[in-house]
């Protein structure tokens, strides 16, 4: 696929990155490596013990693996080039590489948007719904729900990533960002991007504003239902369950809104940059910690999965 056929004259982007003094880019550089390194870590337990523990054999936890397998290929679309960058006297990323970097990153985020939305609903059966759940959440409608979140994030970042290419690139080919972002990128087009930034506000009407107020009127009814269940013990463990994705998807949403839904060209380049760095890089770090340390059968699997190694190891 020759991506280049769609321009003549740029051949490469410039990234500036986070700042352009040496020693602070060292210091970023092991700051963001570690992240990476707790977020590749963390995501990768998630998804091996929901795969080996029989507790966690539950539609609840294979949307999480689908969750944490798509924070891994999230943060990987940026963090690996952005590393490269913070070392490296020329920061540059080629043509083809940048649409590539822009699709994956496009394709990831819509999906994330959908799959916590399926996750909702998810909580939905299982609260209002308890005595129905397994009948409901059976495992062809959940592969069903993961694949639409996967297909969804795709046609999107297809319909950007198109509309993107069709703009002329002739110059200028500095990027200040980490990465190549689609709002980012269309300012420097060579012509007018009236027609990409609506289509990019309209979409994320679709993509991400829409499945939250589905998420919103979700928790409305399963919190009334939670108000119904006549022992504090029982309301304490349904909210409970709910309390790790309400606190992923605000984290989430929210700073996806910043990128997308500002009206025409207002840009605020360091907000632009702070909120992307919180969406791409700290929460698919923070997820998995929020999903352990509030759940307790998650918990209790990796306890019992580690004293069963060690017990192997022993004998």
């Amino acid at each position: 696929m020759i991506l280049s056929n769609f321009t003549t004259t740029v051949e490469e982007f410039i990234l500036l990155g986070l700042t352009d003094k040496k020693d602070t880019q060292i210091v970023l550089f092991i700051v963001f490596l570690t992240c990476y390194i707790f977020s590749l870590f963390g995501n990768i337990v998630i998804i091996c013990i929901s795969s080996i523990h029989p507790r966690l054999n539950t539609p609840m936890y294979f949307f999480l693996k689908n969750l944490s397998l798509l924070d891994i290929c999230y943060t990987s679309s940026v963090v690996p080039k952005m590393l490269i960058n913070f070392l490296s006297e020329k920061k540059t990323i080629a043509f083809d590489a940048c649409f590539i970097q822009l699709f994956i990153h496009l394709s990831l985020g819509g999906a994330e948007c959908y799959l916590l939305l399926t996750m909702a609903y998810d909580r939905y059966v299982a609260i209002c719904s308890p005595l129905h759940y397994t009948n409901i959440m059976h495992p062809v409608l959940c592969m069903k729900m993961a694949s639409a979140s996967w297909v969804g994030g795709i046609a999107n970042s297809i319909l950007h990533t198109f509309n993107t290419l069709q703009l002329p690139f002739c110059g200028p080919n500095v990027i200040n960002h980490f990465f190549c972002e689609a709002p980012i990128l269309i300012d420097l087009a060579c012509s007018d991007t009236t027609f990409n930034r609506t289509i990019i506000f309209l979409c994320a009407i679709v993509v991400a504003v829409v499945p939250f107020f589905l998420i919103l009127i979700t928790y409305v009814k399963i919190i009334s239902s939670i108000m119904k269940i006549s022992t504090s013990t029982g309301r304490k463990k349904a909210f409970s369950t709910c309390a790790s994705h309400v606190i992923v998807v605000t984290l989430f949403y929210g700073t996806i809104f910043i990128i997308y839904l500002r009206p025409g060209t207002a840009h605020v380049t360091n907000q632009d940059k702070m909120a992307t760095l919180f969406y791409s890089v700290i929460t698919p770090m923070l997820n998995p910690l929020i999903y352990t340390l509030r759940n307790k059968d998650v918990k209790l699997a990796l306890r019992e999965i580690t004293r069963k190694k060690i017990r192997q190891e022993i004998s």
